[in-house]
């Protein structure tokens, strides 16, 4: 009984009660970084369309997890959003390179003393 009440009271506050109980840990792999800066701090239209296409893998992932009746559901959305993620940074990585910026990588080399 107590279950029922907590979930009927997170529903009412806007919180499905699946989410709570079966989804609210996330997905059992890592999922791919959200850049949190453009590339060469260059806010330009490929910037604002990778957020938009990161906005929009969220609706979705939500919007799934909402709709999921089992496990599979709920790890088929989490599978589908970690894609969507990879695919929002390769086509602003792509876009970005074809207009000349480069994205950065660091390598680390240990030395032997």
């Amino acid at each position: 009984m107590k279950l029922l009440a907590v979930a009927v009271c997170l529903v009412s506050l806007g919180v499905p009660a699946l989410a709570t109980a079966q989804y609210s840990t996330g997905p059992d792999f890592p999922l791919p970084a959200i850049r949190s800066e453009p590339i060469s701090e260059v806010f330009n239209a490929q910037w604002f369309n990778y957020l938009a296409n990161v906005n929009e893998a969220d609706k979705e992932l939500n919007h799934d997890l909402r709709r999921a009746s089992d496990r599979e559901d709920i790890a088929d959305a989490w599978e589908e959003y970690a894609v969507e993620l990879v695919d929002a940074d390769k086509d602003y990585v792509k876009a970005m390179r074809k207009r000349g910026y480069r994205v950065g990588r660091v390598s680390v080399l240990a030395s032997r003393n």
